[in-house]
């Protein structure tokens, strides 16, 4: 039986139909066809599937669809505004922040995540990025991550 799910992703609602046990990752790529959050290693250990729930990082292959509801969800897709990317992702290329890339967007959606000015500026917040991330470029982040944090810093009032 299915169930109804409405949610908001990147700001364009979407209202579907979905089997209980869809997966949110799935259905991010499937059902709204936005594949830019990626499947790593369906365990919910590398976080190559990360997005924005409400504001906050969630490994989106441990959340069912219809959890969304009513959810604003954000992807890679929807980090970039009026065609400049986001600070983070401004970063990770101009550092070069990737090796095949395949996690990147995953780690740019955990940087992402809001965090108050105070804690952002807190050494220790770079490295647990990191941490949430199994990729071989894993080792790099905090580098690319405190790199489009100065970029936000520098663009705050």
């Amino acid at each position: 039986m299915n169930h109804k799910v409405a949610t908001t992703i990147n700001g364009r609602r979407h209202e579907d139909e979905v089997e209980p046990r869809l997966l949110l990752v799935h259905y991010i790529r499937d059902v709204a066809g936005l594949t830019g959050t990626h499947v790593g290693c369906d365990t919910s250990q590398c976080g190559a599937c990360t997005i924005l729930v409400d504001g906050k990082a969630v490994k989106s292959c441990t959340m069912f669809a219809v959890q969304a509801e009513g959810k604003s969800l954000t992807t890679i897709e929807g980090m970039a505004k009026d065609g400049e990317l986001h600070p983070l992702q401004q970063a990770f290329w101009d550092e070069h922040g990737l090796q095949c890339g395949y996690c990147t967007p995953g780690m740019i959606m955990a940087g992402g995540q809001p965090l108050p000015l105070h804690r952002l500026r807190e050494h220790h917040q770079v490295g647990a990025v990191g941490r949430r991330h199994d990729g071989r470029s894993s080792g790099e982040v905090g580098r690319k991550v405190h790199s489009g944090e100065e970029l936000t810093w520098r663009s705050q009032p």
